[in-house]
């Protein structure tokens, strides 16, 4: 097994229960984090043997592109899609980051964690 980090994807996006929320939007940081084997990628050097972080990245800025109230739902759509799209991941892990939220004090950003496994 062998773990990818993709770290720091910026986005703007309009995500928040909150009506200005949808309309001014905000800027947000997404990590991720998957679970997969990179033996045989390892031995043949061959991008279509492990987990492309291209593809990862499109996920996260197209869910990302998609409003919601909740940030635990655009987590949820991203590990949906990963587990859609890439047979290779077992594990993932997401964190969602709004930068500066309104919430009436000097917060640098609220983050919601999401894990998920594989289903057999």
């Amino acid at each position: 097994m062998g773990v990818i980090k993709v770290e720091n994807i910026r986005v703007f996006a309009y995500h928040g229960c909150l009506k200005e929320e949808t309309k001014i939007g905000s800027d947000y940081r997404v990590d991720l984090e998957v679970t997969a084997n990179l033996q045989t990628s390892a031995k043949t050097d061959r991008l279509s043997q492990t987990v492309d972080y291209v593809l990862l990245n499109k996920i996260v800025k197209e869910e990302m592109n998609i409003a919601s109230h909740l940030l635990e739902t655009v987590a949820r759509r991203i590990l949906d899609r990963i587990f859609n799209e890439d047979q290779l991941v077992k594990k993932a892990t997401v964190w969602v980051s709004k930068l500066n939220p309104p919430i009436g004090g000097d917060v640098e950003r609220v983050t919601i964690k999401m894990t998920d496994k594989r289903k057999k």
